[in-house]
């Protein structure tokens, strides 16, 4: 892996190399001016992988468009992380599990007051979530489903029973995306990465809470009908983000910019 920006620091930052985790966490580290040390405000960060022509996905699954090296900055990014944000759809077609506690990142979460592992929050309006799932049965830490105020009964009774936390965000059926990152700040979780799916990172884009974009962009082309990275009404004004980092290896490119 190379650092192309910002400008390498020695020779040794363009050699294509393997980058140890605490490198990675160094560079994607959160600005705890903004989110930590309990009393700032809630970061939201995103994490997601393209295509060159555009697809977020490929049949369904981000898997075929990732790497090694993607792996292991999409590990970093939830190391550093108090809560992992993703939509329900996402869950059912990447069949998510329960966050694990990875001893490489240990001594740095200790060090920020962080739990053993993230906490993963899945945001959904109708909660047609399979409750049997080890993500709510036995996650380390308990899954929070976020959801609307009208949201069914008798799926907010099956999601708590099978020991998740319920967080009505929204008035209606619906979850207003605004009030997510402050309904989680509450609990003490600041440092937010979301990993979509497209649509839920379209809600955050509308809202104006993104706060940061990580995107890895692949070597490949997929064609097809796979949506873009964001989905959803366009701005009335484009928003313009700011470059903070480019590494590469092996054709991937690994962007990370934030809001300017």
């Amino acid at each position: 892996m190379r650092r192309l920006f910002p400008s390498p620091l020695s020779p040794a930052d363009l050699e294509d190399r393997e980058w140890g985790l605490d490198e990675l966490a160094d560079l994607y580290a959160y600005p705890e001016a903004d989110a930590g040390g309990g009393a700032g405000r809630p970061w939201l960060r995103a994490n997601m992988v393209s295509s060159l022509d555009g697809a977020a996905h490929h049949e369904g699954r981000s898997q075929p468009l990732s790497s090694p090296a993607d792996m292991r900055i999409f590990g970093t990014l939830r190391g550093l992380a108090d809560a992992v944000i993703v939509g329900a759809e996402t869950v059912r077609q990447e069949v998510y599990r329960p966050a694990r506690a990875r001893e490489a990142f240990a001594a740095r979460r200790a060090a920020l007051g962080q739990g053993l592992a993230p906490v993963i929050a899945v945001v959904s309006a109708g909660l047609e979530l399979d409750f049997s799932l080890p993500l709510f049965t036995s996650p380390l830490v308990p899954t929070i489903v976020l959801t609307g105020a009208q949201a069914p009964a008798d799926r907010i009774d099956a999601a708590r029973t099978a020991g998740a936390e319920v967080i009505v965000a929204g008035e209606g059926r619906g979850v207003d995306a605004a009030r997510v990152p402050r309904l989680l700040a509450e609990r003490g979780l600041r440092r937010l990465l979301t990993e979509g799916g497209p649509r839920l990172l379209g809600q955050f884009a509308s809202a104006r809470v993104l706060d940061e974009m990580c995107l890895s962009l692949a070597p490949m082309v997929a064609t097809g009908t796979a949506p873009r990275i964001m989905a959803g009404p366009p701005l009335e004004v484009p928003e313009r983000f700011v470059l903070g980092s480019v590494l590469e290896h092996d054709g991937f490119l690994f962007t990370r910019y934030r809001r300017g």
